[in-house]
């Protein structure tokens, strides 16, 4: 193994337990390397660091595996952090069938998202790294999951970045790509083939479930961006009396339709429009919910992309506001990694000052159990949720 040498001035990110080592922070590197090679990792006084992959095009030039200088990287390595992925879900998600299995470098495998739904695996490889090593991982999810099949969703554009090409379609078996499943006692229908990401959003697991209280046999639920429907499903489950489920995918809300009819939910109007229109003419209408549920796709790409995104937020968030009956509940959420959380907070204080409302904030949380996050690692801390008592200012 090659040795990359860190250089003397720069953060100790490394030593916090951050999974990353930028070429910036790089100052020169003894050995052969091919990239994707396994490399060790020196601070400038040659004091062991980690142990990792490297690849010399890519800005994240070593991803780190471990830590522990006895660690051999080879295929039982793989196995071992593998089942130790899955024994963390079964741990905090006691029976659970259907979850994100292996989430990146959270679980110490950088580059490897696996989605478990049922027993069909969904992965998604996004590092030459992880890509040198398939045989080794394909291996290791068949012994831990015995899947009946495992789908490759490799059409993601950051495997261009690692030099590597985007394809999508089985690696191991064959099944239905429509695969049903069950969260929260709610069920789902997946595309696993043409479905955003994975085809699934498990992130908020959790978050669907904290809705509970906030649902009473009288209450009326507006869903906006409710993609396939989770939120409104979760609604309908604990009782609302009507949800009106809005997205501009008309894919997306045939999907929502499917999943309703599934669970035997027949209180719902599906509305196919763009949800900024569509909050601003409930307004003009005076229109009003007892629960209004934002949580729209991420706006902000990039650190330059935060300004206009905060606009985006404030925009909905106002008007989400403003259709909420005094005393009812407003739900609303960010995945936007670059909208950080006291951004997030800011912007939906200023809606409130503006939609002349006073917010109780009564639950706020990110990723669920089975997306967990490094301290070290801002990147993991993605998800904003949060959900408050909306009260007119007189």
């Amino acid at each position: 193994m090659a040795n990359v040498f860190l250089k003397r001035k720069r953060k100790k990110r490394l030593e916090l337990g951050h999974p990353w080592v930028f070429q910036s922070e790089v100052d020169y590197i003894e050995g052969d390397v091919e990239p994707g090679d396994f490399v060790n990792v020196y601070n400038h006084q040659r004091h062991f660091l980690a142990k990792g992959y490297i690849n010399p095009k890519s800005q994240m030039i070593v991803r780190v595996l471990t830590q522990n200088p006895n660690d051999e990287l080879n295929a039982q390595f793989f196995m071992n952090r593998i089942r130790q992925a899955w024994a963390h879900r079964e741990r905090m998600i006691p029976g659970v069938r259907s979850c994100r299995a292996i989430y990146g470098e959270a679980d110490f495998l950088p580059g490897l998202i696996v989605d478990k739904y049922e027993d069909v695996l969904v992965v998604q490889i996004l590092s030459l790294g992880m890509e040198k090593r398939k045989e080794w991982i394909l291996q290791a999810l068949l012994d831990v999951f015995q899947p009946k099949a495992i789908y490759l969703r490799n059409d993601v554009h950051v495997r261009e970045l690692e030099g590597l090409k985007q394809e999508k379609g089985f690696w191991y078996g064959t099944c239905n790509t429509n695969v049903q499943i069950e969260e929260n006692g709610v069920k789902y229908i997946v595309d696993i083939e043409n479905g955003q990401k994975t085809g699934f959003f498990f992130d908020q697991r959790q978050n669907r479930a904290a809705i509970k209280p906030l649902i009473t046999s009288e209450s009326t639920v507006l869903d906006c961006f409710t993609h396939t429907g989770s939120f409104m499903l979760n609604a309908c489950l604990y009782g609302a009396k009507h949800v009106t489920a809005v997205d501009i995918s008309e894919h997306a809300i045939e999907t929502a339709k499917r999943n309703a009819e599934l669970n035997g939910f027949t209180n719902v109007d599906f509305v196919v429009a763009n949800a900024f229109d569509y909050l601003r003419e409930c307004v003009q209408k005076g229109k009003k919910w007892d629960v209004v549920i934002i949580d729209p796709p991420a706006f902000a790409k990039s650190a330059h992309a935060v300004p206009k995104a905060l606009a985006g937020y404030k925009d909905i968030n106002l008007n989400g506001l403003k259709l909420v009956k005094d005393g009812g509940f407003f739900v609303t959420a960010s995945c936007s990694y670059h909208v950080h959380p006291d951004m997030f907070q800011a912007m939906v204080a200023e809606a409130a000052f503006d939609a002349k409302k006073i917010l109780r904030q009564i639950h706020w949380s990110g990723a669920g159990y089975d997306h967990p996050k490094l301290l070290a690692a801002d990147e993991g801390d993605y998800l904003k949720f949060a959900i408050y008592e909306v009260h007119s200012r007189k």
